[in-house]
């Protein structure tokens, strides 16, 4: 039994530390709160995590027999540890493909904007025309404004291709702005929790509590919510100087 536990101990502290570093780089550069929120990671995660650290661990206790021959026993190490770095390929590529560039703002929303929202032929084209808010592949989320073209006819162009499915302007970085450029529209676009339409009155009661708890009022026009595909949090603002107080989740 003290054989199986030495090659369990071994091989779970193997796994926790790959998977450590992997999570860890993709948390710390992209997916810091609100980002793991909105692009709706954790079912991903819960797959790494259940073949890294359970599976993969728990299959080397069972296999690891003191009795089998040593080809034998490293053979069937080497096959478990080759799923778990299946999983944790799988996973790395899926976090990366989906990693947040941008919280933008356009028009009258926050949105984020993914990785997997960009066209290639939109960031070669922003990489040539809008460089410094191109996205590259050491690119870190940004906050930026995401304005219509002033041109009123491709304005209208992408405003119809967006109904009908096609790319918005979050997804044309060529068009994005500074983010404090954009701050005199974001500030008309504020409103009170009450005036809004996106959250339940349980989700509206549990913000009002969360931005109680903070010390932060509920009765001004001073909120936005951020969209990240189903999933949505309220950005609560200072009033004098625009900069974000709190990104709270209504669930």
């Amino acid at each position: 039994m003290r054989f199986r536990l030495q090659a369990f101990g071994l091989h779970l502290t193997g796994s926790a530390t790959a998977l450590t570093l992997v999570l860890g780089a993709m948390w710390l550069g992209w997916y810091r709160w609100p980002g793991w929120y909105l692009a709706s990671v954790l079912h991903i995660v819960g797959i790494v995590v259940l073949v890294d650290l359970v599976l993969g661990p728990t299959l080397t206790l069972i296999v690891a027999n003191p009795a089998k021959r040593r080809v034998e026993l490293a053979r069937d190490i080497a096959i478990i540890v080759a799923v778990q770095l299946t999983a944790l390929v799988y996973g790395g590529v899926t976090l990366w493909g989906g990693r947040p560039l941008y919280y933008t703002f356009s028009v009258d929303r926050l949105e984020l904007v993914q990785a997997s929202d960009l066209k290639t032929n939109d960031i070669d084209q922003a990489r040539r025309e809008n460089p410094a808010l191109a996205p590259w592949w050491y690119s870190r989320p940004r906050w930026i404004w995401a304005p219509l073209p002033a041109d009123p006819a491709e304005a209208q162009k992408i405003v119809t291709g967006a109904v009908l499915g096609g790319t918005d302007v979050i997804q044309m970085p060529r068009y994005f702005r500074p983010w404090a450029q954009g701050l005199t529209q974001l500030r008309a676009q504020l409103k009170r929790i009450d005036d809004m339409s996106y959250f339940t009155r349980t989700e509206e009661s549990t913000l009002k509590s969360r931005l109680a708890q903070r010390g932060l009022p509920a009765d001004q026009a001073n909120t936005m919510v951020l969209w990240g595909g189903s999933r949505r949090v309220l950005a609560v603002f200072d009033l004098e100087t625009l900069r974000i107080r709190a990104l709270i989740n209504p669930d």
